[in-house]
C-alpha cells in the first residue's frame, strides 16, 4: 500500500519513527502492531498519525472496522491541515460511510486537499467536473484537473488524462501516459486499466491491457 505518512519534517523525530514502524508493520501484514504504533503516535496530536488511525478504523487494520470512528479521526486530522485526512474524509462523504453522503462536502474537501498539492484529490475533482457531481459538467475543467493529477504522479490521473486525450483524437500523446500510469499503480488499478483497454481497436492499447492484467495477477508493479 502507498503510505499516507509522507510529508514529514526532514529531521527525524520520535513521531516519525513511530509512524515508520507502524507502516513497516502494516506492510508486513501485522495490522494489530501497526494500529498500536499509530495509536501511540496519535497521542501526540500529530495529524499524520491521527489520519492513519482513521485508516485503521476505515479498513479494519488491527481494530474493528468503524467508519464513524474513521470519520472522526479524519476530521480531527483535517482540522490540523493534513491533506490525506481531507482526501479520506471526502472519500467517506462520496460513499456515505460514517458520514452522510454529500457530494458538495466531498468536493470542498477534495478542493482543500488539492490546494495542498494532493494529486489524487486533483483527479477526483476532474471526475466531479466530468460527471457533474456537485458542480456543472465542465469538460475543460475535468481535463485540466486530470492533467494536473497526471503530472503530480497519480496513476488514476494519468489514466484519465490519457483517456481524455484519446477522446480528443490524440492517441499518440495518450500512449506514454498510459505507460506511466502502470509505473504508479496497484493491483486493483491494473485490473481496471486492463478491462478498460482490452477491447480497444489499437493493438498498442490492447498490449498495455495485457501488461496491466499481468501486473494485477502478479500483485506488484513490474
Amino acid at each position: 500500500m502507498a503510505t499516507e505518512t509522507t510529508g514529514a519534517a526532514a529531521a527525524p523525530g520520535i513521531i516519525d519513527v513511530q509512524l515508520a514502524l507502524g507502516q513497516i508493520c502494516l506492510d508486513r501484514g501485522s495490522a494489530a502492531q501497526a494500529a498500536e504504533w499509530f495509536r501511540i503516535a496519535a497521542r501526540s496530536g500529530d495529524a499524520r498519525a491521527i489520519n492513519m488511525m482513521g485508516r485503521c478504523f476505515e479498513r479494519g487494520w488491527g481494530v474493528p472496522a468503524d467508519p464513524g470512528q474513521a470519520a472522526a479521526c479524519y476530521r480531527k486530522a483535517a482540522d490540523r491541515g493534513d491533506a490525506w485526512a481531507l482526501f479520506n474524509l471526502a472519500d467517506l462523504h462520496c460513499r456515505g460511510e460514517g458520514v452522510p453522503a454529500d457530494d458538495a462536502a466531498a468536493y470542498r474537501l477534495y478542493a482543500a486537499a488539492a490546494r495542498k498539492g494532493h494529486a489524487k484529490a486533483l483527479n477526483m475533482l476532474g471526475l466531479f467536473h466530468e460527471c457533474g457531481r456537485a458542480v456543472p459538467v465542465d469538460g475543460a475543467a475535468a481535463r485540466a484537473f486530470f492533467q494536473a493529477a497526471a503530472e503530480g504522479g497519480d496513476c488514476w490521473g494519468r489514466f484519465n488524462h490519457a483517456r481524455m486525450l484519446i477522446l480528443d483524437g490524440r492517441l499518440e500523446e495518450a500512449l506514454p501516459w498510459f505507460r506511466r500510469a502502470l509505473d504508479a499503480g496497484f493491483p486493483d488499478f491494473y485490473r481496471c486499466m486492463a478491462d478498460a483497454l482490452a477491447g480497444h481497436p489499437d493493438p498498442r492499447l490492447r498490449a498495455l491491457a495485457r501488461q496491466a492484467a499481468a501486473m494485477a495477477e502478479a500483485g506488484t508493479p513490474s
